[in-house]
């Protein structure tokens, strides 16, 4: 038992210094398909121009804030995503608690308490990231690369 326990770890281990080494080829990747998705949806925003701010900017302009628009995006999802493993965590330890004095009936809706409130987080979490870019004009599904 302890031989598998051994392997595995070590499988863990190799499996996160690859994901450590080809971190920046995935970063650069990332970044070359972003910059096809802004300037495909400039010329979008050029050819509909329902959006007369957005029309009325330079190129250098509106690539800039597209561009900042996509990496903030990026940062507050990933900034949610944190938050909800850390709040689902948290509601796991809280549902073993409760299990310990209730059962395991006590257990389930406690973890069906913290779904509940999870989901909610990530639905307000969600419209509170795309608020500001949804009130200039920009479509954040275009901006988004995953």
């Amino acid at each position: 038992m302890i031989i598998l326990l051994e392997i595995a770890l070590v499988i863990g281990l190799v499996a996160l210094v690859g994901n450590f080494l080809l971190r920046g080829r995935r970063e650069a990747e990332r970044e070359d398909v972003l910059a096809r998705r802004v300037e495909a949806y400039m010329q979008t925003i050029r050819r509909e121009g329902t959006n007369a701010d957005l029309v009325a900017m330079s190129d250098l302009e509106l690539r800039d804030l597209l561009m900042s628009s996509a990496r903030n995006l990026k940062v507050q999802s990933d900034r949610k995503w944190l938050l909800l493993m850390a709040g689902g965590m948290a509601c796991f330890f809280a549902a073993i608690m409760v299990a310990t004095a209730e059962g395991t009936r006590g257990f389930g809706l406690a973890l069906l308490a913290g779904a509940v409130v999870l989901y909610g987080i990530n639905e307000f979490a969600g419209r509170r990231i795309r608020e500001p870019l949804i009130a200039r004009g920009i479509d954040t599904e275009r901006l988004r690369v995953e």
